[in-house]
Formats: C-alpha cells, structure tokens, sequence
C-alpha cells in the first residue's frame, strides 16, 4: 500500500507539472532576441549569459557535477539557446560561458552585481533564477554546506529579501524529505516506463527523456505560478531516484 502511495504522489506532481507549462506566460522570447549580436562578449554581458555563468559556478560548488546535474545543465543549453536566430551558435558560446566560468572561484560577487544590475529590478526573474539554482543544488539528493553558502551568497548579492530566501530553501529541503523514501524496484521500473526486461541502454533513454521533459525549465518558467520549481524538483528527484536504484539493482 505503501509503495501504491508513493507513485500516486509521484503522479500526482508530474499532473501539476504539466499542468504549470499551460500556465506559462513568457518573459524571454524569440521576438526580442531577433537583432541580437550573437558573439560571445555580447553574450557574456546579457542577463542569460550571467545566469549561465552563475550556474556553473552552483554546479562545481560541491565539487562534482554528477549526471544528473550534467543532464539538466545540458537541457538548459537547449532551452536558453532556442530564443536566439542561431540556436546552435547560441548553444556553443553558451558552453564555452559554462566552462569558462565553472574555474574561475573568485569573480561570484563581481557576476552576480552585473546579473543585479542587468535584470533592473526584477524580482521575478530574480527568483526564478534563484530557484533554478536551488534545483539544480539539491536534485541530487543533498545539499553540501558549500552549495548552502554560495546560495545564500547569491540570494544577498541580488538583494532577495532574506525571509523570501529562506521560505524558497525551507520548501526546497521539504521535497528532498519527501523523495528519501524508497520505493519497490518495480515502481521504479514503472516509473520509468521500462520493466526487468528492457536493457540498462533503454533504461538509460528512458531515463534521459523523462529528465528533458520535466526539468525545470528557466525560460518557460518566467511568469509561471510560485510551485513550478518545486514541483518540478520533486519530479526530476523521482526519476533520478528510480534510475539509481535501478542501476544499484543491476550492478
């Protein structure tokens, strides 16, 4: 019965989810990329490009990026890349913003004061931006204290008011709570769509699709309802979750 309940609420959040990219009314568009001078010093100077400098420096805080993160990393190239003519070209220069940045420890405030200054106010997209990376610091499974202390570094340097920072962490480590109970390894075969007899390389598709189609997204998130990124936390932890102890059955 347990187990029963398990993936109901898990179905559950995946209904909210879908349910929020309906709700979507978007801030970041093609329409207003369309005269963009797409180089890599235009880039790194726009609020996208400071997000996506910000976020490799969330992703290393930790010291690893595991595959998880990787997979949303790599689905965040794509969703922010889309609103540019040339979505390739974004997409590269985008990665290059990432790596560059994922080395340098020492420029976070000075990035975080252009993104500040970039966004002009609003609170929005601050935390939306915010609670991308809180996604990404805790669908893990944990949160270390380094990923804590950049978080909350980031929260100051934008100016979030700290109750409103502590509210977004409290919901946060709420759905980390609820994700630690594990389920029979046949709802996590169902879960995943696959079943004892599929292969790990099916497994692993499967896997990646879910991932694509229900991670947060920072673009679609823009105008969606308060719960869209803790919503789609719980969902991604429980696919994640699935899969490992799928791979730990195997292995």
């Amino acid at each position: 019965m347990g187990n029963i309940i398990i993936f109901l609420v898990v179905a559950y959040v995946l209904y909210r989810v879908v349910k929020s990219y309906k709700r979507f009314e978007k801030i970041y568009y093609r329409e207003q990329f369309k005269n963009f001078t797409l180089t890599k010093e235009h880039l790194e100077q726009s609020e996208l490009g400071l997000f996506v400098a910000l976020t490799a420096k969330v992703a290393k805080a930790d010291g690893r990026v595991d595959e998880l993160e990787a997979e949303l990393i790599g689905n965040m190239f794509n969703d922010i890349s889309k609103i540019f003519p040339d979505p390739e070209h974004a997409k590269t220069l985008l990665k290059a913003i990432f790596q560059h940045e994922k080395e340098l420890a020492f420029n976070l405030e000075q990035k975080a004061q252009e993104l500040y200054r970039a966004l002009k106010g609003d609170a929005r997209k601050t935390h939306d931006m915010l609670g991308f990376w809180m996604n990404l610091a805790f669908v893990d499974g944990e949160l270390s204290h380094n990923e804590e202390q950049m978080l909350r570094s980031l929260s100051k340097l934008l100016h979030v008011d700290e109750t409103r920072f502590q509210s977004m962490l409290e919901q946060f480590k709420s759905v980390y709570k609820n994700t630690r109970v594990q389920s029979s390894i046949d709802d996590a075969y169902a879960l995943l769509g696959m079943s004892r007899e599929n292969s790990m390389d099916e497994i692993k598709k499967a896997y990646r699709k879910l991932v694509r189609q229900y991670h947060p997204d920072i673009i679609k998130a823009q105008g969606a309802d308060e719960v869209y990124m803790k919503e789609a936390t719980e969902k991604v932890q429980a696919i994640n979750a699935a899969y490992e102890q799928i791979k730990k059955a195997i292995d």
